[in-house]
């Protein structure tokens, strides 16, 4: 079980399910305002550590550097979305036991009792004691505390891409030479070289002589043949995203000394 003496030196440890898994590290003790002992932490999860979870002390203990809670890792990491501003409302502590139903002990200061506000250490609630200033459970000193940003990135899938391929017909136009035949009549003077040839036949007839014309036309075929290979590829392109949050800082105004001296103060 956790003791006031070990609040201090809880912030920081790394906390650990029931079932041995680990979580995150300890960010915020709250405390009951009503027993003024500690009762959830907040514990980093998710991504980076960037989610701050509320898991409660019932039962939990100190082992080294690891506080070992007595629920479970899942548990702590569903855990309802609560703001980590530094105090519980009885809604909030409830929804919060609702979750954790079967874990936790109900003890005084629990929703529904009266004055069952719920803070963190350093600040006050109304019917609360503060537990960061000079007292009978403190030292002389007050802590100022600041929240500080880590953004990190997380790898998310932003869409999908496809490779498709779909037939279109297009028209092609190509000029081919082509060559035909055409009747030419050629005449030659009678010569004691072909005398005998032309003499060889009747004096006067008719004849009829038949020439066979030829002629070249196109001839269309068609091949497929590859032409290129297409593939999908990636690459990474990194560019500048300005991260806008806000963050609370504590500040310690000077106080103000009453010297003591009637009309003289500073």
């Amino acid at each position: 079980m956790t003791t006031p003496v070990q609040w201090d030196n809880l912030i920081g440890r790394t906390a650990v399910g029931s079932d041995g898994a680990k979580l995150g590290k300890v960010g915020q003790i709250y405390l009951n305002e009503m027993t003024g002992q500690p009762a959830w932490v907040t514990v980093a999860t998710g991504v980076f550590g960037t989610r701050q979870s509320f898991a409660p002390l019932d039962n939990a203990d100190v082992r080294g550097e690891q506080l070992v809670l007595a629920v479970p890792q899942h548990l702590v990491k569903d855990a309802p979305n609560i703001e980590d501003d530094g105090r519980l409302t009885d809604s909030e502590i409830r929804t919060l036991y609702q979750h954790y139903a079967g874990y936790l002990d109900r003890g005084p200061g629990q929703p529904g009792d009266a004055g069952s506000g719920w803070s963190e250490p350093g600040t006050t609630a109304a019917g609360g004691q503060g537990h960061d200033t000079s007292g009978p459970t403190t030292d002389q000193a007050m802590t100022r505390s600041e929240e500080r940003l880590h953004v990190g990135t997380e790898t998310v899938a932003a869409g999908r891409a496809r490779l498709r391929k779909y037939v279109v017909t297009e028209n092609v136009s190509t000029t081919v030479p082509v060559s035909h035949e055409e009747v030419r009549i050629e005449r030659e003077p009678i010569t004691e070289a072909n005398i005998g040839a032309a003499m060889s036949g009747p004096d006067i007839s008719e004849e009829e002589h038949e020439v066979t014309l030829h002629a070249e036309r196109p001839v269309v075929a068609k091949e497929t043949v590859p032409v290129e290979r297409v593939r999908l590829g990636t690459e990474t392109v990194t560019e500048q995203h300005q991260v806008d949050e806000q963050v609370r800082k504590e500040r310690i105004d000077e106080p103000d000394v009453d010297s003591g001296i009637p009309g003289q103060q500073r």
